[in-house]
């Protein structure tokens, strides 16, 4: 049987956050394309469920695991768990993460400031620096290759007013992929960040909403496909095809990117009359 270019078979692929949201439709990508799925998150039944999904998919393999990435010695045992059930990891996608409760620099406090960055910073540099350095062993064993993903977002490249510890997390770990990549290069190891666009996420199409909150959602759709050049919000499908791409070979050459899954937000002024 010829393989698809994006074949995914026989590499194990670890989702920080991938019981749901962007991280579940990296996954599902991958999934289809018959690739393995290691799942950290939180949520049991959340867990469960996107296993089901994976598995549905077409995924050779998915086990979840609750790992809290906000402590590295979590992380780290967490690898340790994961490469005795899998006995290899491929491809990390350090996607967990959480809003900004900030709204304005003026407020902006010394524990909103570290809890934030706890997870949306050091926990993304641990979960991927942990995935390099199984991933150089590998190399250094004679298997040399692997794929660091991290979920960036449109606040590295556009000045957002009053989240500034989200903007500095993003930012930072974007830095910071960019470095792997120059780093890890000689193992033929390529480290990349996704930033999206405004996508909706599954909570929008939540039948216990309200008719207000319905239709206040509605509203903010409107306002973001109004000023996207591609009208409509993004959807976690939209993550399927990059998640295939970068899990497998064919971004072997494919390394210190920031690739916008945005419908072009990123390189349309707001001032444009279209």
């Amino acid at each position: 049987m010829t393989k698809s270019l994006f074949d995914c078979t026989g590499k194990v692929t670890l989702v920080t956050g991938g019981n749901g949201g962007i991280g579940l439709g990296f996954a599902r990508g991958i999934a289809r394309m018959g690739g393995d799925i290691a799942i950290w998150a939180r949520n049991a039944e959340k867990n469960a469920a996107a296993k089901a999904d994976l598995e549905a998919a077409g995924a050779g393999r998915v086990m979840t695991y609750q790992v809290d990435v906000s402590s590295e010695q979590a992380i780290i045992d967490g690898y340790a768990q994961l490469l005795a059930d899998f006995g290899r990891v491929d491809c990390v996608f350090a996607n967990s993460g959480r809003a900004s409760r900030s709204r304005s620099v003026l407020t902006l406090d010394a524990s909103e400031w570290h809890d934030l960055m706890a997870v949306n910073l050091h926990g993304a540099f641990f979960t991927l620096r942990e995935g390099a350095k199984a991933m150089v062993a590998r190399a250094e064993a004679g298997e040399p290759g692997g794929s660091l993903v991290y979920c960036g977002s449109l606040s590295m490249v556009h000045g957002m007013a009053g989240i500034n510890n989200y903007a500095a997390s993003k930012g930072g770990m974007g830095a910071a992929v960019r470095g792997m990549a120059s780093e890890l290069g000689k193992y033929q190891i390529r480290a990349n960040t996704i930033a999206p666009g405004y996508i909706k996420t599954g909570i929008g199409a939540d039948a216990g909403m309200t008719e207000e909150m319905q239709a206040r959602m509605a509203q903010v759709d409107a306002h973001f496909s109004a000023r996207t050049p591609i009208h409509r919000p993004g959807t976690i499908e939209d993550f399927e095809g990059i998640g295939a791409y970068l899990c497998s070979d064919a971004s072997s050459f494919h390394s210190g990117d920031t690739i916008f899954i945005d419908g072009a937000s990123h390189i349309h002024a707001p001032y444009a009359f279209n």
